[in-house]
């Protein structure tokens, strides 16, 4: 798609070079303004040349314009594909696609993730409904989206489990990202209104693992076991 803007972008530069160039000669070289003026079949060859530049302009928009209605629908497909409608993260596709970028190669420095568990999703679904529970994901979701910003990626991997990745980070990062979902769920459960979150975590990061999948599932067992 973005080649295609491109050669759509540089068709129209050298279309409006060559109508610069005609329109310069038409009315700056009067020897060839008073000949096309006394000569019909130049005049009619004109005519068709300005046609011609017409129709470009018109097919060159008419592209743009279907380029622009592509670029919609693969943005709507693409926010399908890798965004869980519930929380309005990303999903475990989308998880997936960060995971793949690691796939087969060694892990580089300043790298890491942290697993959560919504631990009290199963007792506000049972003593509740299940209404209140997509409700309580949603609100953890939100907080996990504005703890992340410039942070992190953050993604639901599927049920109550959510995934935050470390490119090029620290620990200090992690550790303010933490503290920023510390403080959030702290407000949240101070509301009467509110179902109370209830949250555990595992941390791994630059830890002595094969690929990225070990370096989830590591995190993954630290949640119930930190010395893991």
């Amino acid at each position: 798609m973005r080649k295609f803007g491109i050669v759509k972008i540089l068709q129209l530069v050298l279309v409006l070079a060559f109508l610069a160039v005609c329109v310069y000669r038409l009315f700056f070289e009067r020897g060839l303004f008073h000949e096309i003026a006394q000569d019909a079949d130049l005049r009619m060859a004109c005519g068709m040349l300005w046609g011609c530049f017409a129709l470009q302009f018109i097919f060159i928009f008419l592209d743009f314009s279907t380029f622009s209605d592509y670029k919609r629908d693969f943005r709507e497909l693409n926010f399908a594909v890798h965004s869980d409608p519930l929380s309005g993260l990303a999903n475990r596709n989308g998880c997936d696609a960060i995971i793949e970028k690691y796939a087969g190669r060694p892990l580089p420095h300043g790298i890491g993730c942290v697993m959560f568990d919504l631990t009290n999703i199963r007792a506000v679904n049972e003593k509740f409904s299940h209404r209140d529970g997509n409700a309580l994901i949603q609100d953890f979701s939100n907080i996990l989206k504005m703890a992340s910003v410039s942070l992190c990626f953050v993604g639901r991997n599927g049920g109550n489990k959510f995934l935050a990745v470390f490119e090029e980070s620290d620990m200090e990062q992690v550790d303010k990202f933490l503290s920023r979902i510390e403080k959030k769920v702290q407000s949240h459960n101070a509301d009467a209104h509110s179902k109370p979150i209830e949250y555990a975590y595992g941390v791994a990061f630059d830890e002595n693992v094969k690929d990225f999948t070990e370096l989830i599932a590591l995190a993954n067992r630290r949640i119930t076991d930190p010395d893991a």
